[in-house]
């Protein structure tokens, strides 16, 4: 990451079972911050209401948001009401913590943005994570206050229709990541992915929306700290 001019980095929890490993990454460096949350496809770990996230989003002044939470339905659309009483209890947690939401979403974007407006979403804000949806979805979302997030994907020589979204999202709502171990960019694609390699992800952005790369990458990371609130550049 040093070596690639990356400073910061989110270590997104998916599970209770191993986010004493999250919180302990973040708590021993500086450099990293930490989420609380129970991403939509994990089936067989603890499933916390609300009042727990808060509880564990307290253990540390290093987590910053709630999440990953959202709605999955191309694995298993048979789990789709459990994924939202889920969802719902993360978007509570985030209400009451005033910590931004880290939002996935797969075949599921109209229950998606239907859930977030009724759960009043729109207090905390959050980032929809590893975007691949239409320019309405995101329009949906930024309309309530939420950040687009792009990753490796947008590098894909199939991801014409995600560029075009690209393109039409505010600067100053824009934030890349890797999704790491997964979604490695051109010209990793196929690889194990790693942090470092978020500035393949920011450079392409740049050059695909007419933007200095210095200054798409100073505004990105700018971004990040305004959502994020209780991160410190240090």
């Amino acid at each position: 990451m040093r070596d690639a001019r990356v400073s910061h980095a989110l270590c997104v929890a998916v599970n209770l079972e191993n986010l004493h490993r999250v919180l302990a990454l973040a708590d021993t460096h500086d450099h990293l911050f930490a989420s609380v949350g129970v991403h939509p496809d994990e089936e067989h770990g603890a499933d916390p209401d609300a009042d727990t996230l808060v509880r564990l989003a307290a253990a540390s002044h290093r987590v910053v948001a709630i999440g990953e939470t959202g709605l999955d339905y191309y694995r298993r659309p048979d789990r789709a009401a459990i994924q939202q009483a889920r969802f719902r209890a993360h978007i509570s947690a985030a209400r009451t913590t005033g910590k931004p939401l880290i939002v996935h979403t797969r075949s599921a974007s109209a229950d998606t943005i239907a859930i977030l407006r009724d759960e009043g979403a729109a207090a905390v804000g959050g980032v929809m994570h590893c975007f691949t949806e239409s320019w309405e979805v995101a329009r949906a979302a930024l309309d309530l206050g939420f950040f687009i997030s792009f990753s490796g994907i947008v590098t894909f020589k199939n991801a014409e229709d995600l560029r075009q979204v690209a393109k039409r999202v505010p600067v100053d709502r824009i934030l890349v990541e890797t999704d790491s171990p997964y979604l490695a960019p051109v010209p990793h694609r196929g690889k194990t992915n790693e942090p470092a390699f978020v500035r393949h992800v920011a450079s392409f952005l740049a050059d695909l929306r007419g933007e200095e790369n210095d200054a798409f990458a100073e505004r990105t990371s700018r971004n990040f700290f305004e959502l994020f609130k209780t991160a410190s550049p240090g």
